[in-house]
């Protein structure tokens, strides 16, 4: 009796020119699946996690266009048909990584397109914060709307391609339900529980990691801080790092961009984490609960998925100096009380293990004809 072929899988990426957190997920889907190429509209490799170096990347004809690396983002109108142009014929089952333009891969008659979603576009339906995000100037603002109103209606129409979504927060669930009227199952991203260690004493400061832009809202911590004189560390780069630093008083210290080690020491170190922004999931929150430390973050996006009120941390009800304050306070009162190892524990309800077991299960019943699994 002959043995049964296992399905080829390819996985598809968005663009893999950067170091975040769709890219780390990538890197989990290589290890769960090292045979499978993954497609891409575009890559720099000297820009990619260790996790994929070696990986079998297939980018598209936009790798050649000029000046790429510099201007990737004036190429935006490109990228639908980039990732149109992927030739998966042959392959039983597509993984497509997207908060863009991945979910709009076009798989052979007969496979299985599972889609792991980020973000619907985000340009194309908060384009208001898109565009603030981006700080463009005023020729580019004026263009980008017809640029995008093109995109939107590619967006829709490519909406139903993936065979099954499956979101990283019930705030993109929701999403892909309000946009595209699709249901989703959601399976939280991996988070590398095991880089991190509690120590058994804290110190007396509070952290920030992020990338330092605008919308991140780091400018209600830094004025938070300052106004109740507590110390705050601010680990990370970015465009908005200067405005930031005029804001600040001398109980802020602005690090850059650490390696991963040292970071890990600081979030053991920390009294606390400081999660200012709305993000669609964020997995900062839980690399700080894997070391044992408490977030205090805004309550909303994927933030209500990893934080629970009074054991893992606080939350602030309003993106405001005062609000946040608010909980800095609690905070303060009440740091000794919470518990590294049932915030440890809460953290290894996302650990990559965690995630490679929930997702392939996913695909596996998925590719059965079984009912999908729910996260």
């Amino acid at each position: 009796m002959m043995p049964e072929q296992r399905p080829r899988i390819a996985i598809v990426h968005d663009y893999l020119n950067q170091r975040g957190g769709a890219e780390r997920v990538v890197g989990v889907f290589h290890e769960m699946y090292p045979d499978a190429p993954i497609y891409t509209a575009i890559v720099d490799y000297d820009n990619i996690w260790p996790e994929l170096e070696g990986a079998d990347i297939r980018p598209t004809w936009m790798q050649r266009l000029p000046f790429l690396k510099r201007h990737f983002k004036k190429y935006l109108p490109f990228y639908p048909m980039a990732v149109e142009s992927i030739d998966l014929n042959g392959y039983d089952i597509v993984i497509s990584s997207s908060s863009a333009f991945a979910k709009g891969a076009l798989k052979s008659k007969g496979a299985l397109h599972v889609c792991y979603c980020y973000t619907p576009m985000r340009f194309v339906w908060d384009t208001e914060r898109y565009l603030e995000r981006e700080g463009l100037g005023f020729i580019a603002r004026f263009v980008m709307p017809f640029i995008l109103k093109r995109l939107k209606s590619w967006d829709l129409k490519s909406a139903g391609r993936p065979d099954y979504y499956v979101a990283i927060s019930t705030a993109v669930r929701q999403r892909i339900e309000r946009f595209y009227g699709l249901s989703a199952s959601v399976i939280f991203p991996p988070v590398d529980v095991m880089r991190f260690k509690p120590l058994p004493a804290h110190e007396d400061f509070y952290l920030i990691v992020s990338r330092l832009n605008a919308y991140k809202r780091i400018e209600l911590a830094v004025e938070a801080v300052g106004r109740l004189g507590l110390p705050l560390k601010v680990v990370g780069s970015g465009p908005f790092k200067d405005e930031l630093m005029r804001l600040a008083k001398p109980n802020v210290e602005f690090l850059g961009r650490l390696d991963d080690e040292v970071v890990a020491g600081l979030y053991a170190r920390c009294k606390a984490l400081i999660f200012p922004g709305e993000e669609d999931f964020g997995i900062v929150p839980l690399e700080a609960n894997a070391a044992g430390r408490p977030v205090i973050a805004y309550k909303a996006g994927g933030a209500l998925d990893t934080v629970i009120d009074g054991v893992t941390g606080y939350f602030f009800d309003a993106p405001t100096v005062g609000s946040l304050m608010d909980a800095m306070r609690r905070m303060e009162a009440a740091a000794e009380t919470f518990d590294p190892a049932v915030i440890r524990a809460h953290a290894m309800k996302f650990d990559r293990e965690v995630f490679k077991e929930r997702f392939g299960a996913f695909i596996t019943a998925a590719y059965t004809h079984s009912m999908p699994i729910s996260a």
